[in-house]
């Protein structure tokens, strides 16, 4: 795959001048830790289908990682070819990002939620030549699905099977012992390292381009915040699919040298339980994890003293839970936001959480400058509403393919989408979100792929859908929809008709609302701001 990641050079200069860009790559981290600490225990993996959770040092990931590594070159992988994965929160995912390093292949991972429709894009635009599975997860059957599409995507060479049979299984072709030793180099720090799809409003999914320098250096400012070390016992139950967990729950404890606890399917009752086992200290995920948990100790599970801070990113956290957890679970629970195009861009120090994370959802990371602007562009003081603007170090390469669409301006300002406004302190609140994009538990819903689907069904005259509040989820997402004369639709039909054209069961709305007519301007344009205000009242009930 031919990369052009064409909003690294203009950076590098003054990102490594300034001490933001280390040119180190994920082999650096690991090479510290074979040094310092190789007994150390990097990865605990818990496992909903085993008795017991899989662990490993440093030293036992690294030859994993190295075995992986010497596979995928036998199957003819070299730097910077693709390779994705749709894996849960296994051990395997750990050391697959490990050895792609080590080659200079690009890390792609998938949320294992997507399905036929969304997957086969995502492969065939990034050209990917390896694609990883589990034989089946929550009861699926992925290798099924991704041996039906192999017809269509030309350019994927090898279907590797997680718990597979056979020629295709993971421990047959990348666990292999009698492969050649590595040669040749590895990662570069300004290569594409990780490309990651992010769902958008235009109906196909774009794929950020991230290298190791504008990854790591989000991160050293994120472990400095959070003054984590090599102590820390982390908690990775948000899917590592996502920026969130990939980033800040499998690669923070690698260049800390720390500990990962992986849980796979998400069960909070397991987890606090996890939590007092392992000892873990730290985690990062959506609110609802946090509620969940709250719920979980408030009917009896346990609670343990040494789990402090807790980082909620994906939607502005409501006060009632921060103080729901401090009080239950004796944690700090500060906010966050960022995007998966330049990680997580603010947080709240855990020291202010109390005071700022109810109201605000933190100030930049160093290297990070925010901006809020009117309609012409000007900047807007402290206290006004306006598009959010963001750069600095940790700002993606581009978009796949599609540099016209990489939203910066001459002076390197990416438009996140967002309107937001800044405080006298330079925290930043997000109050609203000119994408047309409802954020369902930390999910982003790329709303007009759905509405363009759901105008093919030929009940469907007119459709919006809409976001409305949720005390769990923070949004669901409410189709509003006019039908034709003479027909008939309904919740059910809506989901499934969906899921016959193959949409992931989380994009479904959870809600129906059928009208006459959707409300228009003069000129025909729906008015989604009326939907909207009317969706308020739904308040979570179906």
């Amino acid at each position: 795959m031919q990369f052009d990641p064409v909003l690294i050079s203009p950076r590098q200069t003054a990102m490594t001048a300034a001490g933001f860009w280390r040119h180190q790559t994920l082999n650096h981290f690991l090479a510290q830790a074979l040094r310092n600490c190789p007994t150390h225990t990097a990865v605990v993996a818990y496992r909903a289908d085993a008795a017991e959770p899989v662990r490993l040092s440093y030293q036992a990931l690294d030859r994993q990682a190295d075995r992986i590594a010497r596979g995928l070159v036998a199957l003819g992988v070299g730097h910077s070819d693709v390779v994705s994965w749709q894996l849960p929160n296994w051990w395997e995912l750990i050391a697959l990002s490990l050895a792609c390093a080590r080659i200079g292949a690009v890390a792609n991972p998938i949320m294992p939620i997507f399905r036929q429709r969304e997957l086969k894009f995502m492969l065939d635009f990034g050209e990917s030549k390896v694609f990883i599975v589990p034989k089946a997860y929550k009861g699926f059957d992925y290798e099924a699905m991704a041996n039906g599409m192999r017809h269509e995507l030309p350019f994927l060479q090898h279907l590797v099977v997680v718990n597979g049979e056979g020629a295709n299984s993971f421990e047959q072709l990348l666990l292999r012992d009698d492969t050649p030793a590595l040669r040749g180099e590895g990662l570069l720090p300004d290569d594409v390292c990780l490309l990651m799809y992010t769902s958008g409003t235009t109906g196909e999914p774009k794929g950020v381009m991230h290298t190791s320098n504008t990854l790591f250096s989000n991160l050293h400012g994120f472990i400095e915040a959070y003054e984590l070390t090599r102590k820390d016992v982390i908690l990775g139950a948000s899917p590592m699919a996502h920026l969130t967990g990939f980033a800040y729950l499998a690669l923070v404890p690698l260049v800390i040298n720390a500990t990962t606890v992986l849980q796979d399917i998400w069960e909070p009752r397991q987890a606090l339980e996890m939590i007092r086992a392992e000892g873990i200290t730290y985690s990062m995920a959506s609110s609802p994890f946090v509620a969940d948990l709250c719920n979980a100790a408030e009917a009896g599970g346990p609670v343990s003293p040494q789990f402090a801070n807790f980082c909620c990113a994906g939607a502005p956290i409501p006060p009632v839970l921060i103080e729901r957890a401090r009080k239950v679970l004796g944690l700090a629970v500060s906010s966050a936001w960022g995007m998966t195009e330049c990680g997580a861009v603010t947080v709240t120090e855990p020291s202010r959480t109390d005071e700022k994370s109810g109201c605000t959802d933190g100030r930049p990371l160093p290297g990070i400058e925010l901006k809020v602007v009117d309609a012409d562009g000007q900047s807007l003081p402290a206290g006004q509403t306006g598009g959010l603007l963001v750069r600095g170090c940790s700002l993606f390469g581009g978009y796949l393919k599609r540099p016209h669409l990489n939203a910066t301006d001459a002076e390197g300002w990416f438009e996140t989408g967002d309107m937001a406004f800044l405080d006298a302190e330079g925290y930043v609140r997000i109050n609203g979100r000119s994408k047309d994009l409802i954020i369902r538990g930390g999910e982003n819903i790329p709303v007009m792929e759905v509405e363009n689907l759901l105008y093919k069904h030929p009940a469907v005259a007119t459709v919006a859908i809409v976001g409305y509040p949720d005390a769990r989820l923070g949004e669901k997402a409410c189709a509003f929809v006019a039908v034709k004369p003479g027909h008939s639709f309904s919740l059910e039909e809506m989901g499934r008709y969906l899921s016959e054209q193959q949409v992931t069961r989380q994009y479904h709305p959870e809600r129906l609302e059928l009208m006459e007519d959707l409300p228009k301007t003069p000129s025909g344009k729906l008015q989604k701001f009326k939907l909207r205000e009317a969706a308020k009242a739904f308040g979570g009930n179906p």
